[in-house]
C-alpha cells in the first residue's frame, strides 16, 4: 500500500471526506464498471486514465454488451486527449462512436487553445465555436472533476461542446455515502451535476481514498433512474 493510502485509510470517518487524500494527485488507473439501464445489465466498460510522455493524458472508454445489450448494434468508444495546468484541465481533442457504421454517433472535436476556438463535427453538425477556460468535452468532464477535487476544489460548473453550441452544467455537492463494492466498504462524497432547465440529473459517487475515481454514477430523469454504472474493479498507479 502506498504512503498516502494508508494515510487516506486513517481518515474513515466521514466528516473527513470534505478534504482530498493527503499527497495525492492524478494518476494512471483503469476502472470497470457494470451498466444497469432500466434495471437490467445492458454492458461492461472499462475507462482508462494513461500518461503520455510528453506530459499529457488519454482518457478513454469502451463498452461491450450484457444481457440484453447483446440485441443492440452499439459498442460505444470514446477518447479524450488533454493537458492539466495549473488553471484545471485542457481537452485537446475528442473522439467518438458508437461502433458502428453509422456517422450519426460521431464526433470528432479539436481544440486550438493558441486560437480560442474547437472545431470539427458533432454527430453530422459541423462545429466552430469560442473557447473559455471551463470548457471541456463529454470525456475530459470527468477527469476536470477529478483533479478540481484533487486540489481541494468543488468546482461550481463546467461548459460541454454539443451539436448545439455550448451547454454549461452545474455542479455542487450533495453528501456522503459508504457504498459496498467488490473492492470493500468504500467512502464516497456523492456531487450533483444538471442542465439548466433539464429534468435530467447526473450524481457521481467519488472516492477520496482513491483519487475521487468515482465509484457508481447514476442519471435520473424526476424521479426515474434511467441508467447506473457500478465499479467493478479498480488499479491505480
Amino acid at each position: 500500500m502506498r504512503r498516502a493510502e494508508r494515510r487516506c485509510a486513517a481518515l474513515a470517518p466521514l466528516a473527513l471526506l470534505a478534504l482530498p487524500c493527503p499527497a495525492d494527485e492524478l494518476r494512471p488507473f483503469e476502472a470497470s464498471y457494470q451498466w444497469v439501464w432500466h434495471g437490467m445489465t445492458v454492458a461492461a466498460s472499462t475507462v482508462t486514465l494513461e500518461r503520455g510522455s510528453d506530459g499529457t493524458w488519454g482518457y478513454s472508454s469502451r463498452s461491450e454488451p450484457r444481457g440484453i445489450g447483446h440485441a443492440f448494434s452499439e459498442r460505444p468508444k470514446q477518447r479524450s486527449e488533454l493537458r492539466v495546468t495549473p488553471q484545471g484541465v485542457q481537452p485537446l481533442s475528442y473522439d467518438a462512436d458508437d461502433g458502428t457504421s453509422s456517422a450519426r454517433r460521431t464526433v470528432r472535436l479539436r481544440f486550438d487553445w493558441q486560437a480560442g476556438r474547437v472545431t470539427g463535427v458533432y454527430e453530422e453538425t459541423p462545429i466552430d465555436l469560442p473557447l473559455n477556460p471551463d470548457v471541456q468535452d463529454d470525456s475530459s468532464v470527468q477527469v476536470a472533476l477529478m483533479e478540481a477535487l484533487l486540489r481541494g476544489q468543488t468546482p461550481s460548473h463546467f461548459t460541454l461542446v454539443d451539436k448545439t453550441g455550448l451547454r454549461e452544467y452545474r455542479y455542487a455537492r450533495e453528501g456522503e455515502a459508504t457504498l459496498t463494492t467488490p473492492m470493500g466498504a468504500v467512502p464516497t462524497i456523492i456531487y450533483r451535476s444538471e442542465r439548466a432547465n433539464s429534468p435530467r440529473v447526473t450524481r457521481f459517487w467519488c472516492a477520496p481514498q482513491r483519487g475521487f475515481v468515482p465509484v457508481r454514477v447514476e442519471q435520473k430523469r424526476g424521479d426515474d433512474v434511467q441508467w447506473t454504472m457500478q465499479i467493478t474493479a479498480l488499479k491505480r498507479e
